[in-house]
């Protein structure tokens, strides 16, 4: 066996990495080789039992290639606000950091995509991330960017949210294995149910003043001169409920970080306030926020026509979710590619540059929308969604548009005519030109009808037909479509009832 090292009172051997990581994933040991090709290149392993004098949390750090974490959001954009002595903290200390979770819906949407990649880099980084739900704050509301109070739901809605929002954090944390970073999941109903009003008052809201909450920025909007709705008691205390969920994640967790959203600064603030005046101020909370993600446009992010872009394929269908992501603007997908995928700094500036390039062929947008839906559905739903894309693009086939399920063939075709034509007659054998014209107004006339089927220019289900062409049940998709191409790029979806 070749010469090895110490690492925290460990003898390593080059040829031990894979049996020492074999609990560990193929990314963890990855980094683990990355370590020790850097010490064999600094000729580290040339001596017998170099002695590395190491603490834990430098061993983590070998271990995850050295990340610094403020640094990683830094490059990608993601740090709006930063409290002082955060990055220096977290480059000596292993910390945990937490981000609030609104559990008012049954599933994440993209705007909370921002905070589960802060968690994920946390953890990357060799830091422990802590996803919060908000059952007791979720009963209040936040203000904070609000105009005006929320609907406030019941616990049972509550708790159910909080499993299937667990499983859609699933797929970017780390939960299960045995690792000292593994992520953790709290609900902070679980801590608030059983505190009494009076115990809050009075173990809590002496430490802060009604003058230090009133001049945070979230309520001064709302007690303006310009508000109409004004602001309930609720949501004044909003800050103080908020507050002592860092302090209590603090005593119990080690928790000494908490991330958010630009406009939760305000917030986040009141909790290492409250954990210095009530625990002494040599005890170090930190804040970090993210900017409030925004469209080129001016437009209000993760919104479309028919509302939010959700991560629950019910909601938002993997094909839907794929088409966001492809259509976005060059300027956004610069900014997208970095905070919302996972791929290096070197890697995103060539794909910029090669963007560039030749921005028709859509480069960024393909390259997000590929690493985003597959890591939110799935390699499958990726490639499906790639594949019926293509169709409207002329590069389909039959075989392409009968492998589609229905919701996805509407999808696809979402926005072109759908005329209606009644099954009895359709069974009843209905002739082609009857079918393109008089039944489905795909053409004005019979007469015009015979003359795109002469030129050539008419296709069922992708398929080029002519006058001679007869319709039967195999030609419905899903058993109740008929898909029309007139010309190039004039669609109808012929629905069978």
């Amino acid at each position: 066996m070749t010469n090895g090292f110490v690492l925290h009172k460990t003898i390593i051997y080059p040829e031990l990495v894979a049996k020492i990581t074999e609990n560990h994933n193929h990314r963890y040991r990855n980094y683990f080789f990355f370590v020790v090709i850097q010490l064999v290149l600094n000729d580290l392993l040339s001596k017998p039992l170099v002695q590395i004098e190491a603490n834990p949390y430098f061993c983590r750090k070998l271990l995850y290639a050295m990340k610094n974490f403020v640094e990683e959001l830094r490059w990608r954009g993601m740090i709006h606000d930063v409290m002082p002595g955060t990055e220096e903290y977290m480059n000596k200390n292993m910390t945990s950091g937490y981000v609030g979770i609104d559990p008012t819906a049954d599933s994440l949407h993209i705007g909370h995509l921002v905070g589960a990649m802060m968690l994920k880099h946390l953890q990357l980084a060799g830091h422990r991330p802590i996803a919060l739900m908000g059952g007791a704050t979720g009963m209040i509301g936040d203000p904070s960017g609000k105009s005006q109070e929320r609907s406030l739901l019941d616990e049972a809605t509550l708790r159910k949210n909080e499993v299937t929002i667990k499983k859609q954090l699933a797929k970017f944390l780390d939960f299960e294995s045995d690792a000292e970073n593994r992520a953790l999941l709290v609900n902070n109903y679980d801590w608030m149910k059983n505190f009494t009003f009076l115990e809050f008052i009075r173990d809590i809201g002496k430490h802060i003043t009604v003058n230090y909450m009133m001049a945070k920025e979230s309520v001064k909007k709302r007690i303006g001169a310009e508000s109409k709705s004004g602001m309930s008691f609720t949501e004044f205390s909003y800050q103080l409920v908020q507050g002592y969920d860092f302090l209590y994640l603090y005593e119990h967790e080690n928790c000494k970080l908490q991330m958010g959203g630009a406009d939760q600064w305000g917030n986040i603030t009141t909790g290492t306030e409250l954990i210095r005046r009530k625990l002494g101020h040599e005890n170090e909370a930190f804040a970090l926020t993210c900017p409030l993600i925004t469209k080129a446009d001016g437009g209000k992010f993760g919104k479309t026509e028919s509302g939010n872009v959700w991560l629950d394929p019910e909601r938002t269908s993997p094909y839907e979710f794929y088409q966001f992501w492809l259509n976005v603007s060059d300027e956004d997908a610069e900014k997208y590619i970095k905070i919302f995928s996972l791929l290096s700094q070197k890697e995103i500036e060539q794909i910029i540059r090669e963007h560039g390039e030749a921005p028709h062929l859509r480069i960024l947008q393909k390259t997000l929308a590929q690493d985003i839906t597959t890591r939110v559905h799935s390699k499958a739903d990726y490639e499906a969604a790639v594949e019926a894309s293509q169709i409207l693009f002329g590069k389909g086939t039959t075989e392409t548009l009968k492998k589609l399920d229905e919701r996805m063939l509407l999808n696809v075709f979402k926005g072109v005519p759908q005329p209606e034509v009644q099954r009895s007659e359709f069974d009843s054998g209905i002739g082609l030109l009857d079918f393109l014209a008089a039944k489905t107004g795909v053409f004005k006339s019979n007469g015009e009808a015979r003359r795109m089927l002469k030129d050539r220019a008419v296709m069922i289900n992708k398929n080029k037909v002519d006058e001679n062409y007869r319709l039967s049940s195999n030609d419905l998709l899903n058993n109740r479509y008929v898909l029309v191409q007139k010309g190039k790029k004039n669609y109808f979806l012929v629905k069978i009832v």
